[in-house]
């Protein structure tokens, strides 16, 4: 069968639960980092913000593509909806990948990243808030198991990745297709 085929094909149960799997996961991912910024007092640093870009566009996504998956005759609208979560995701571990490699030194990173010392909040507040700088790329927030953030970006990232390829270009799930 023909890749045009498989993704013109109805979509059935795989593809609404690959959707709605990846609403939730991806939604839980952008959720966690944002917990831990806004709850856990974590400062971002320039790259971990871009990669999080990919997430926001990813859930509405998903979101739309569980809708259209209810929807048999929507099949390939569904299927591509799939395939472009999948190229997002790609796109998400790239930027992970690349964030691990500053953070590890294997590579620079980008020149507006770098430390700066922090801001004297005992004085005038506004003019403290402009001078906050966030920190480097290049040191880790933390690691768990041996992975940072970024890290833990590229292994969810990747994982996404391969339930949206793995639902766009599958059955539908049906006994009959």
């Amino acid at each position: 069968m023909s890749t045009t085929e498989r993704l013109t094909r109805p979509s059935g149960p795989r593809q609404l639960t690959a959707a709605i799997v990846l609403a939730l996961g991806i939604g839980a991912s952008v959720g966690t980092a944002l917990l831990f910024e806004h709850v856990g007092g974590y400062i971002p640093c320039a790259l971990c913000l871009q990669e999080r870009i990919p997430y926001y566009a990813a859930v509405p996504l998903a979101v739309v593509t569980a809708v259209l998956a209810t929807r048999p005759r929507a099949g390939a609208l569904t299927r591509a909806l799939l395939v472009l979560i999948g190229l997002v995701m790609l796109y998400s571990l790239s930027l992970g990948i690349y964030h691990a490699g500053v953070e590890w030194s294997f590579w620079a990173g980008p020149t507006d990243c770098a430390q700066s010392g922090g801001a004297d909040l005992t004085g005038d507040l506004l003019s403290a808030i402009d001078a906050v700088q966030p920190p480097s790329c290049s040191e880790a927030a933390g690691r768990f198991l041996g992975l940072s953030f970024a890290g833990w970006n590229a292994l969810g990232s990747a994982l996404f990745a391969a339930i949206a390829f793995v639902a766009a270009f599958g059955r539908s799930g049906r006994a009959s297709a």
